[in-house]
């Protein structure tokens, strides 16, 4: 199983992604995809983000069941810890911090 979500990404990579899998939300993507083809299309993810933000998660044989990368800017940031994959926060963005 593959799941994709983006964020704010133009309109040519959503219509990209749903030529390989299946939209059922707006910017959220599933399938069942080999790993070539996977890796294929986290290439077009990569290519066509512009400023947006994009996830992926898929099944695989860890002790999680799952693994994940992201692309582009988010508080979110995968961690690896002892091997285990986790998810911190930035701390958000206040109007005073830019000095």
């Amino acid at each position: 199983m593959l799941v994709i979500v983006t964020e704010n990404v133009p309109p040519r990579l959503r219509g990209r992604l749903a030529v390989w899998l299946l939209e059922i939300r707006a910017g959220v993507y599933i399938g069942n995809p080999s790993k070539r083809l996977r890796e294929f299309i986290w290439h077009q993810v990569r290519e066509g983000l512009d400023d947006g933000n994009a996830v992926m998660a898929w099944t695989t044989n860890t002790e999680s069941g799952y693994d994940f990368e992201t692309l582009g800017a988010n508080r979110r940031i995968p961690v690896d810890f002892d091997g285990l994959r986790l998810v911190t926060f930035l701390p958000p963005d206040t109007p005073g911090d830019a000095l």
